[in-house]
């Protein structure tokens, strides 16, 4: 599936390119001849057939992914692992440090949410799809962490803070990280 997905990225990107470079300056010269000639046909195929490969073999991979487990968030006593973003818990010292966990994501929403989402930029309001959005990479990399410290067998994650930036239009890079201990 990836390799038709980049197959037809190379497409979109040749069909723009043609379209765009030799395209245009064809049609500005030769504006009295209205027939269009078989390269540029082409190319015009492949920006089109190659949008259609990327979202087809994008749709297809979404509607195979396989449904988010269950994190396993207990340590070896069966405890929930205890999150918190300062040097300590109050009450429960620490015995031992297991060392740096964190949980990544790149995260990214459907295009048309995002079309949805720029309609309200101009509206005002809050821009719902993206709070979802970011919502949801929260969870998962804090998931993807909590699973991180309850293979090392932590009790707690101290410090824990979330950095975020963005990567491309709509998508967003969450790191959350913190150190694992072991309580006393």
């Amino acid at each position: 599936m990836k390799a038709l997905r980049q197959i037809g990225s190379l497409a979109f990107v040749i069909g723009l390119f043609v379209t765009i470079f030799a395209g245009i300056p064809w049609h500005v010269t030769a504006v009295r001849d209205p027939a269009v000639p078989g390269w540029l046909q082409a190319a015009v195929f492949c920006l089109v057939g190659g949008i259609l490969v990327v979202l087809a073999t994008v749709a297809i991979e979404q509607r195979s992914a396989k449904p988010a487990t269950e994190v396993p968030t207990a340590g070896k006593t069966g405890s929930t692992i205890m999150l918190s973003n300062t040097s300590a818990l109050a009450g429960k010292p620490v015995s031992e440090s297991l060392g740096l966990v964190q949980g990544h994501t790149v995260y990214a929403i459907w295009l048309g949410r995002d079309l949805s989402a720029l309609i309200r930029l101009i509206l005002g309001g809050e821009l719902t799809e993206y709070t979802d959005m970011m919502g949801k990479a929260r969870k998962l990399a804090t998931d993807r962490m909590l699973a991180e410290a309850a293979g090392i067998g932590a009790d707690a994650i101290i410090n824990v803070r979330y950095m975020t930036t963005s990567v491309v239009g709509s998508a967003a890079e969450l790191l959350v990280y913190g150190t694992a201990v072991k309580l006393g």
